[in-house]
């Protein structure tokens, strides 16, 4: 099975366990994703730990999977003392419990929710963010500004929604909103009746993309497609090839592709599911240079068993590279499927500085001109 990103769906079921091979590979890498999934039973030893255990690997012929410890323990076989592996039940509910408590209090301390779960702060502190990959104050932070994105949908009055959501002043949710990504329905309704689309296809290193515009920010991103598909998105859109004020914003687009980093300052113009707009957000706040797994992503948006709606969520972002789905990968590490193909994944991972399961993958675009199916003079 596929998620709609084209990467094949390696997370096992929680009552089976993944199979021995994609276990024994995660042991080998010491996938923390793949922790509370199953334990290695280590039959020379009598002990069972975490797939992500520190401890020096045991030879493959001495090693046994069980879906869970309770199966080990009925086998004859004693918890890790260096692992833990039975506090992993404990972790995820810790980590549950906090998500719950900062969304419904962001001045909560840490020390306060460490206490809560059980937990030294400096602990939990670790903890939360191996888990989500933020601290649990920019967790906070992030939940705020998502309080007043929904009350911006509910009232015209942008100081009401400020105070409501918690912020102490307007300048403070000013100061956190430089990169806020507009989630407003506007085109994505009524296949865009009555909003003015602009566009064009360009050349770049990686081929042809296409990048369009409404007022409000880019509402798609893409490669290798043409106006054509556009309009079948839009139909009752004003379709509007280029533009004076276009051309500025085509600029950054053109310049955040060919350089892959932190493209939050470009405007966006995107709607979804209340689902697949906290997971696009999750995805904007992976740092370029980093990767993510579907487990993480879901865990971060606080549905830790949702890892196949993630990778739905992750398949229908309409711009790629601004919202930078190409930073996500499989569990056991492989690169995973891209809508574009996985020559262009890899080499926006590669420009970023990461090293795919291939090695330092060289330039697999050094030698391409740049070329481009419809451009107007």
């Amino acid at each position: 099975m596929t998620d709609s990103d084209g990467m094949a769906n390696t997370m096992p079921d929680n009552n089976t366990g993944p199979d021995d091979d994609t276990a024994w590979r995660a042991v080998l890498s010491r996938n923390r994703d793949y922790d509370g999934h199953f334990v290695t039973g280590v039959l020379s030893t009598g002990i069972y730990c975490r797939p992500s255990c520190a401890a020096r690997h045991p030879r493959r012929e001495n090693v046994r999977f069980f879906a869970t410890p309770s199966q080990a323990r009925e086998e004859g076989l004693r918890p890790c003392l260096r692992c833990h592996p039975d506090d992993v039940s404990r972790d995820e509910a810790a980590l549950a419990e906090a998500v719950r408590m900062l969304a419904l209090d962001e001045a909560i301390t840490v020390e306060q929710v460490a206490g809560h779960v059980g937990y030294s702060p400096a602990h939990f502190q670790r903890l939360f963010k191996r888990a989500l990959g933020l601290t649990p104050a920019a967790y906070a932070r992030a939940r705020r500004m998502e309080r007043v994105q929904n009350a911006l949908q509910e009232t015209h009055k942008v100081t009401e929604a400020i105070y409501d959501a918690g912020y102490g002043s307007a300048s403070r949710f000013y100061e956190a909103s430089e990169a806020r990504l507009g989630m407003t329905p506007s085109a994505w309704k009524h296949g865009g009746r009555g909003v003015a689309i602009h566009w064009a296809v360009v050349p770049t290193s990686m081929g042809a993309m296409l990048v369009a515009a409404t007022g409000k920010g880019v509402c798609r991103l893409s490669f290798d497609e043409s106006v054509e598909a556009l309009a079948e998105r839009f139909p009752h859109a004003d379709l509007i090839e280029g533009g004076e004020d276009f051309a500025a914003l085509l600029r950054q687009v053109i310049d955040a592709v060919e350089r892959p980093g932190d493209a939050r300052g470009i405007p966006l113009d995107v709607a979804g599911t209340a689902f697949q707009e906290a997971i696009w957000r999750e995805l904007q706040r992976i740092p370029a240079g980093e990767t993510r797994s579907y487990a993480q992503l879901a865990t971060a948006v606080g549905k830790p068993k949702a890892m196949r709606a993630a990778g739905s969520a992750n398949g229908a972002n309409c711009v790629a590279v601004l919202i930078p789905c190409h930073r996500v990968v499989r569990t056991d590490g492989t690169i995973g499927g891209y809508a574009y193909g996985t020559d262009i994944k890899r080499e926006l991972l590669r420009r970023e500085g990461v090293t795919t399961e291939h090695g330092d993958t060289p330039d697999l675009f050094a030698d391409r001109t740049p070329r481009t199916s419809q451009t107007k003079e």
